[in-house]
């Protein structure tokens, strides 16, 4: 249980936890927004600046997120909240909630700025890093770039798990070590877009941590985003505040016009904030314009150009880029935009200079070539002056950057109205990053980096078919290897590179591909999106693969993309899908006539079965299928890796012990020659859930060889980053610690394993858990809360038609 408060001492905030009386605790303020409450900042006794110590450089990373202006008015409460919330002990996690270019950033960079002053408020890391970066309407974006370097940051020492979900709660962990003030800033390019999931993170390490330091934090989380972040909506109070930021008064955002040197009447300045809606960016960009246009008139604003354009989504901005567009013509400054707009993050200076580079892209660089070496910083500065760019990064001063909606707006100006600039411009950044690593197959995620952004400018370009062979299945890939996931577990960038194979994600290949290649990146997008927990929106590209084999008369990677949606609906909990699926999969490995596939898919087929209670047939069907796997493969006779597993899961139904102990021990021999660890880690599972058994039914009380088996079990999912298996591991495990009495470490696997099942849609691995739940509750005499987690499976067993769980369901019954 939660301690009932916190006490708070001055300068070490959340370093004592201890419990306090209920009438010492400290009272909340009226919400921000929603549930969200925070502590009213003059309720905060705060310590002396001279009691905070100088933080050490190396403690100190915010070179990541992005550079703001100087000015910021009308944010005095907002700084207040955010103060307020590094103070209260229990505020882990403080969200600030705005459309585009509204002033979250700023906000943010200012309140930072005044952290500094005072030695960040007895913080002992500071860590910061943009998402923002990746674009405002991305159709895919990976947080692996940022979650690889931040456990290398914090001092990772475990860097050998492939597991998203892993590397998140690893990363987690590290954070919480120490006082950590963490900034993520621009989540929104990893979110769902509006609709049934909107706000929820996609990315699963990213959601793992934010998730995790919710719950428990004694530093802080910042979040900036445009939507509230649904994984975190349920923690209430101050736990988790949002903090909807509102657009500018009408007297700041006048404040912020006379700042740029705008003149006029105070009445007509803040009717010129009113007629923007008070948003940041489109007043910073209204003031430059007035004043470098306009003589600083006010009155003057209705130059700027009349667009329908959603106001939410930064319409009033684009209504004043569109102004400046025609005041720069056709001179440099309009080409250095046009250039920032084929990014989506900041633009590196060596891929500037390779884009400047001789000959001239027609409509791109004409102007740019004829600059002198006086004129290129004369230019910068200029669109610098105009908050068309951002400032110089001092860490990185080559380093172009602007607001993402800028960079959106002057993309799609060059996409619509200069076609082969753009295409040539993506073309020249395409053979730039491709030469940018030493090495033509890089070993790390930060070295494969311009590799995956290879891959998308040579799609931008028309290139795919080249960005597919030479750089996506030779380099990231290295053929059958499939080194980025396998080795790296770069699942999100990997998906983000695919994406621009894709119009739209994930439903129809781009036409330039081939069309024996159109079923591989529909099939390897469903993978990718079935490993990230996205199980759901996985079940479409599959679908589309298997339909496009089909058209080929492709029977092979037909039968492995029915057999792959079967397995995707069986842990999904839809059994007439999955059973439906794995049929076809049978019928189209027997077409293709290659004995893996035709072993393989009775399996699958087999194991649907199972699970639908049809223990029989799918007997016969295990049966079947090591007849092909002893004629095909003689040296290995017996069913192994996950087919084996699967066939050993029937025999432990079936109470055949000493069979099931033979067959794992053999293949564990096979699978440890082969150096695999899912198949490693399965056989150890078969094997400790078969001495589980034998110690219960021989009654000794001896479950070493058991916890040993689980433990490699558990310790080898985890690391080959199956997350669709990792909950079979757990479950056992909470099985084995709940028969030996360890009732505590019973009740964490048993969390651990539902936690996953949750938010991947994993209905049968919650249906087993909530049995599970409801034996720990019988073994610690509470039959109610056992009553009601018997009572939740028995309705999920039902619903999905998982009738192998009828008797455990009706052996509960009896005992309660």
């Amino acid at each position: 249980f939660a301690f009932a408060a916190m006490r708070w001492m001055p300068g070490m905030r959340k370093e004592v936890e201890e419990p306090v009386p209920l009438d010492e605790k400290k009272q909340t303020a009226a919400p921000v927004s929603g549930k969200a409450e925070v502590l009213p900042v003059d309720a905060v006794e705060k310590p002396e600046p001279e009691k905070w110590p100088r933080l050490p450089p190396d403690a100190i990373s915010i070179a990541k997120l992005p550079i703001t202006g100087e000015h910021l008015f009308g944010r005095e409460k907002d700084l207040e909240l955010l103060d307020g919330a590094w103070a209260e002990a229990d505020t882990n996690v403080i969200s600030l909630v705005a459309w585009g270019g509204v002033g979250k950033s700023a906000l943010v960079n200012r309140w930072l700025g005044n952290m500094a002053k005072d030695y960040y408020h007895g913080a002992k890391r500071v860590y910061g890093s943009s998402f923002f970066s990746q674009g405002a309407r991305e159709t895919a974006a990976s947080a692996d770039e940022f979650i690889a370097a931040a456990l290398q940051w914090f001092g990772d020492s475990d860097p050998g798990d492939v597991s998203p979900w892993d590397k998140g709660e690893r990363l987690a962990r590290l954070v919480r070590q120490e006082q950590t003030l963490l900034i993520l800033d621009g989540l929104e390019p990893l979110q769902n877009p509006p609709g049934p999931e909107e706000g929820k993170l996609k990315d699963p390490a990213l959601q793992a941590l934010v998730r995790e330091l919710a719950a428990a934090n004694p530093g802080l989380l910042v979040i900036t985003t445009r939507h509230r972040v649904a994984d975190i909506d349920h923690y209430s109070g101050s736990t988790a505040p949002v903090i909807e930021l509102e657009q500018l008064s009408d007297a700041a955002g006048a404040q912020l016009l006379r700042k740029l040197g705008v003149d006029g009447p105070e009445e007509e300045l803040q009717q010129a904030s009113r007629e923007f809606d008070g948003h940041g960016l489109a007043l910073n960009l209204l003031g430059t314009y007035l004043h470098d246009v306009c003589a600083g008139d006010v009155r003057r604003r209705d130059e700027v150009s009349l667009l329908e354009e959603d106001a939410a989504q930064g319409g009033h901005a684009w209504r004043v880029m569109t102004s400046y567009e025609k005041w720069l013509r056709e001179g440099p400054e309009l080409e250095v935009l046009r250039l920032i707009g084929l990014f989506n993050r900041p633009a590196d200076g060596q891929a500037i200079a390779a884009l400047r580079a001789a000959p001239a892209i027609p409509d791109l660089t004409e102007q740019l070539q004829g600059l002198s070496h006086a004129g290129w910083p004369r230019v910068l500065a200029k669109l610098r002056r105009a908050r068309l760019l951002a400032e110089t990064d001092p860490d990185d001063p080559d380093t172009l950057d602007a607001h993402p909606l800028v960079r959106e707006h002057f993309g799609e100006q060059l996409r619509k109205e200069h076609t082969e600039a753009c295409r040539e411009g993506h073309n020249r950044l395409y053979e730039h990053y491709q030469q940018v690593p030493e090495k033509d197959l890089p070993d790390t995620l930060e070295e494969m980096a311009p590799l995956f952004a290879a891959v998308a400018h040579g799609c931008a370009a028309g290139r795919h078919q080249e960005a597919f062979y030479d750089v996506y299945w030779t380099r990231t890939r290295r053929l059958n290897e499939h080194f980025s996931v396998n080795y790296l577990g770069a699942w999100g960038a990997d998906l983000a590179a695919l994406a621009g194979f894709f119009d739209p994600p994930w439903r129809r290949p781009i036409a330039g591909l081939s069309e024996r290649i159109k079923p591989y990146v529909l099939n390897e997008a469903g993978m990718c999106l079935r490993v990230m927990g996205r199980l759901k929106e996985a079940a479409e590209p599959m679908q589309a693969s298997q339909n496009a084999a089909i058209a080929l008369e492709d029977w092979k990677n037909a039968a492995r993309s029915a057999g792959t949606l079967s397995e995707v609906h069986l842990t999904i909990g839809d059994l007439p899908k999955a059973l439906q699926y794995a049929q076809q999969s049978v019928m189209l490995a027997d077409r293709s006539g290659e004995a893996f596939q035709r072993m393989s898919k009775r399996t699958t087929l087999a194991d649907a079965l199972h699970q639908a209670g049809r223990m029989k047939e799918a007997e016969a069907l295990f049966r079947e299928a090591e007849a092909i796997q002893m004629e095909d493969d003689p040296k290995h006779p017996l069913l192994y890796s996950l087919w084996g597993f699967r066939h050993c899961d029937l025999l432990l139904d079936q109470n055949k012990y000493e069979e099931v102990q033979d067959r794992a021990g053999k293949t564990l021999k096979w699978a440890t020659e082969q150096g695999i660890p899912r198949n490693i880690a399965l056989d150890h599972l078969s094997l400790g859930r078969v001495h589980l058994a034998e110690a219960q039914q021989e009654e000794t009380g001896d479950f070493s060889r058991a916890a040993d088996h689980l433990d490699q079990a558990v310790d080898g999912l985890r690391q080959a980053g199956t997350q669709d298996l990792l909950p079979r591991g757990l479950l056992a495990q909470a099985a084995l610690h709940r028969v030996a009495g360890v009732h505590q470490k019973a009740r964490r696997d048993l969390d651990e394993a539902m936690s996953i099942a949750k938010r991947s849609d994993m209905g049968l691995h919650q249906a087993d858990a909530q049995l599970e739940y409801a034996r720990l509750h019988l073994a610690t005499g509470d039959k109610p809360k056992a009553r009601e987690s018997l009572a939740t499976a028995k309705e999920m067993i039902g619903r999905m038609g998982y009738h192998r769980r009828d008797g455990e369901v009706a052996e509960l019954e009896e005992q309660l």
